[in-house]
């Protein structure tokens, strides 16, 4: 990955996530809600209400919150009935961009996203147009400095799909979606906690940008992300401060 920062990029995102955190409760009482009317309310037997959750703890979320959301979602509390969309299209340079929504009213949604994208220099694509370009994934980031042998063994131990260093020094533990929890427990055990971990859309190609190109883009996917529907926005694009 020459030319880019890898390690550089994980914290930027990270830094704009904890900027939008005043957002992050809405959108992770929608994951749980959701998660456990398609799962159940048990945690232990329901791998993505538990994601959802430890996510929720992790963001200091009440846990009145978490518990009433759980009970909306199995039908112990009255709350709006929302269903998952996902829309695809192009940004900048024609960098592929995955929206996903959670929504109770798609004639809205589909509206707002559309908008966005069309007053962003982008345009909304039908369904499958840049999905095969992802790959649905946990990832896990480590920084630079990190004992590369140790933290390879643990992975491949723990059952990581891959592991990747990056120019830069940055290690990326990579797992299958239904093992990301097993793996980054095990890790944590073996005394190795990553600045970033989350299950998501890993792009299989890149397109970095640089300069006016990457602020564009970077102002695309502000836009996508405020809209009150949209849950997470995922992208090919690499935007390089440098």
């Amino acid at each position: 990955m020459a030319g880019h920062s890898k390690w550089a990029n994980t914290q930027h995102r990270k830094n704009r996530q904890d900027a939008k955190r005043g957002k992050i409760f809405t959108r992770l009482i929608k994951e749980i809600t959701v998660a456990a009317r398609l799962g159940g309310g048990d945690p232990d037997s329901n791998p993505r209400l538990r994601l959802a959750v430890d996510k929720a703890y992790g963001n200091n979320m009440p846990k009145d919150n978490v518990e009433r959301a759980i009970k909306r979602g199995t039908g112990g509390l009255e709350g709006a009935n929302y269903e998952e969309i996902r829309y695809e299209g192009y940004g900048i340079g024609g960098a592929a961009v995955m929206v996903d929504c959670m929504t109770d009213n798609r004639t809205r949604t589909v509206a707002d996203v559309r908008s966005t994208f069309t007053k962003h220099g982008g345009n909304l694509g039908g369904e499958g147009a840049v999905a095969f370009l992802f790959k649905h994934c946990g990832q896990l980031m480590f920084a630079p400095g990190t004992d590369e042998d140790k933290l390879m063994e643990a992975a491949i131990e723990a059952g990581a799909e891959d592991v990747i260093t990056n120019d830069d020094g940055s290690i990326e533990v990579v797992t299958a979606p239904h093992e990301f929890l097993n793996v980054k427990a095990a890790l944590e055990k073996s005394g190795f906690t990553a600045a970033l971990a989350e299950v998501t859309f890993k792009p299989a190609t890149e397109n970095v940008m640089t300069g006016d190109e990457a602020a564009r883009m970077q102002k695309l996917i502000d836009a996508l992300e405020g809209i009150d529907d949209v849950q997470d926005v995922y992208t090919t694009a690499v935007l390089d401060s440098g």
